[in-house]
């Protein structure tokens, strides 16, 4: 059973992130370069138009007691800069709003440079070719998304609201932070948030979490590897929901995220002995007295046990600015969980993943989403309808190169797409996780994956429970081979949209496990026997209207086929629209006729069709379930993956996920119709074809 946990080249898909003025779609793209120099040119300063300065940009779901003035750095200070001596993790400070998630993830980001101006270039400054336009990049769901924003900030009494910089003349924190609050629709969409969201958005890495009561006994080598890696981590202790950001006796604040600075093996020289003891240094965002009081923190009598080139080699200092280190032991006793974020090799430089110490991730990834009545089939508690999820195909090969055990390490994400940005219209997020399935023999299994084989099979991996955060992910040590990732939502019918991601130390290979597009032979079950001579009713008929020229259009089909299926079909009668399609299927000519060998060919097809929903239509509704459209069209011959299968319900399905038999007839016109014409262009069968624009309209 599963368990949910809630914690406060043929395809479609689309992408588009909400924000406090309207949409914020990162496909449209503002222009930094452009609208800067046009700025300059006019000797103007950039006003947003897509994140306005008002308070419907700070707060959608409240009116606040705090009278907002947006002001430039210009004017609030003499000599505003971007940055004061450089970056550091020192320069951020949390203002009025629940964001420390952010700042932690801000004050990590200072540690890798390369990755710190990739987030904000260095074209862009207060004082050469100044326009008050800035611009970041944040990484969403695969792609670097290139943010600008005006430098407006809100204060009160002249003072930033939300974050600042120890230094006030000092700006790229809280330009950052407009930038990540224009994404996901407003400063309010900040409040609370995990620290790993913002360091995945800052780097593209795919993050783990753990649970430090419960975690695995190599944790601390999980850390170290890590931080070897550049990884980004963080921290923080569970609150009491009464009390939030209450202090520990230890000093440590609860639920307060912090940083992870630095992992490390420290030589401890004592009279009696020499040992290295596991070592970690955290730092507290706020950047102020508020330190661990504990063994090795500052001035504490332990650090007469170091060597003084070891306190030299980690930067050891005493000062008050909220960094301290601590045992690994005193770790895992005074926090509560942990947040990792693995960096790909694009986010590292190249001596890093040159280097004997330093290994490279192997990284895949896949966009997919859930579509009710189609391919949102819920989690394995709902057997029946399961087998109708996504489904990926990941083959292991090498184990890793330290695993006794001669297996391999793989770290599975799942992330459910713009679900903070719709925060403001009531959209929460989904319980999302995902199963993994060994293949004992992949080649001779369906593709995707049938009910019969999750009936028969149990998963060999999968995320401990479902959870509505942004991202449900796991690291697993698999045997080399051939396995299957089943992301889902808890429930069935839950649309959304998914971003899955697999980090291994090795080289992997993966891809979609499902079907090629395709047109085959119908099943005999529902293949159609019947032959139509001179003394069958219907040519007859056909002849009849036909007249000379022997071909008919689309008024006198509907009139043939009304007239010839009344007694035998349980609809209706064909409406104009279905035989439209049914001429333009068959119209090689584009005259708006078909002749007699067009039309046989079309009766056997709609007697297929005719079969095919007659025998999916269990319950004699007259309607068929658009979970049973795939296996529908299989039988009628058309071959379809998930992609194609969930722009079919969307386009022929209704609301109560099912389709009347013009629906189903004008859904098995298009595929043959599309299909047909695509295969024609590409007789090599090599998955390209070119279309002229008028080709297009004429064909689709």
């Amino acid at each position: 059973m599963v368990e949910v946990g809630v914690i406060l080249n043929y395809g479609i898909g689309t992408s588009i992130v909400e924000s406090g003025a309207g949409i914020y779609d990162p496909t449209i793209v503002q222009d930094f370069v452009q609208i800067r120099d046009s700025c300059l040119e006019n000797g103007t300063q950039f006003e947003d138009p897509s994140f306005p300065a008002e308070d419907y940009s700070i707060y959608y779901s409240k009116k606040s007691s705090r009278n907002f003035k947006w002001l430039r750095p210009t004017e609030i200070v003499e000599d505003p800069q971007l940055f004061v001596e450089g970056a550091s993790r020192f320069d951020v400070k949390q203002g009025k709003l629940g964001d420390c998630w952010l700042l932690a993830a801000m004050a990590s980001l200072t540690l890798n440079e390369r990755l710190f101006h990739k987030v904000i270039p260095e074209d862009q400054s207060f004082t050469d070719n100044y326009a008050g336009i800035f611009h970041f990049r944040i990484w969403q769901y695969g792609n670097w998304v290139d943010v600008v924003v005006d430098d407006r900030l809100p204060t009160c009494d002249g003072e930033l609201v939300f974050l600042k910089s120890h230094a006030k003349n000092e700006f790229w924190s809280a330009l950052l932070e407009k930038a990540y609050a224009k994404v996901h629709g407003g400063y309010e969409a900040l409040d609370f948030g995990h620290t790993y969201e913002a360091m995945v958005d800052f780097t593209g890495g795919v993050s783990e979490m753990y649970k430090l009561h419960e975690s695995p006994p190599n944790l601390f080598e999980i850390l170290l590897k890590a931080h070897e890696r550049s990884s980004l981590m963080s921290c923080g202790i569970k609150s009491d929901p009464n009390q939030l950001e209450a202090k520990t006796p230890m000093g440590l604040i609860k639920g307060h995220a912090y940083t992870i600075t630095s992992v490390k093996m420290m030589d401890i020289n004592t009279p009696e002995m020499s040992e290295q003891l596991p070592m970690i240094r955290i730092r507290n965002p706020w950047g102020n007295e508020a330190e661990w009081k504990g063994a090795w923190s500052d001035q504490s009598p332990e650090w007469q046990f170091v060597p003084e080139e070891e306190k030299e080699e980690v930067g050891l200092t005493f000062d008050r600015d909220g960094e301290f280190w601590m045992s690994f032991h005193d770790f895992l006793v005074h926090y509560s969980n942990l947040e990792i974020v693995n960096l790909n090799a694009d986010s590292l430089e190249e001596e890093e993943l040159s280097g004997n110490e330093f290994k490279r991730w192997s990284a895949i990834d896949f966009s997919g989403n859930w579509v009710k009545g189609a391919s949102a089939g819920g989690c394995v508690n709902h057997l029946a309808t399961f087998h109708l999820n996504p489904q990926y195909r990941i083959i292991l090969e090498d184990p890793d190169d330290d695993d006794s055990d001669d297996k391999c390490t793989v770290i599975v994400s799942l992330m459910q797409k713009n679900r903070r940005a719709q925060k403001k219209n009531g959209i929460n997020s989904l319980a999302i996780g995902f199963n993994i399935y060994h293949m004992d023999n992949p080649d001779e299994a369906p593709k995707p994956l049938d009910n019969a084989f999750f009936k028969c099979n149990a998963s060999v991996a999968e995320t401990l429970c479902f959870t509505n955060k942004r991202e449900a992910n796991c690291r697993f040590k698999l045997s080399p081979g051939v396995y299957a990732i089943v992301p889902s939502t808890f429930e069935p019918n839950e649309e959304g949209e998914f971003f899955l991601r697999v980090f291994s130390e090795k080289k992997i290979n993966m891809e979609e496990n499902d079907e090629e597009v395709d047109i085959a032979e119908a099943d005999d079950q529902v293949k159609s026997n019947d032959t139509f001579d001179d003394s069958s009713d219907v040519v007859q008929l056909f002849r009849l209207v036909a007249g000379d020229d022997m071909e008919i259009d689309f008024v006198e089909l509907q009139n043939v086929l009304n007239t010839s299926f009344q007694n035998e079909f349980a609809i209706d009668g064909f409406s104009k629209d279905v035989c439209r399609s049914m001429i333009s299927m068959l119209d090689s000519d584009l005259s708006g006729k078909i002749g007699f060998e067009e039309f046989i060919t079309l009766l056997t097809d709609i007697i297929t069709w005719k079969n095919t929903f007659d025998l999916y239509d269990h319950d004699h509704s007259n309607t068929l379930c658009t979970l049973e459209l795939r296996s529908a069209l299989h039988a009628v011959g058309y071959r379809l993956n998930y992609h194609v299968l969930n722009a079919l319900v969307l386009r022929y399905g209704n609301r109560q996920g099912t389709l009347a038999f013009d629906d189903f007839i004008m859904c098995a016109i298009k595929m043959k119709s599309m299909i047909g014409t695509f295969k024609e262009r590409d007789p090599s069968n090599t998955k390209r074809a070119i279309f002229t624009l008028d080709e297009c309209i004429e064909i689709f």
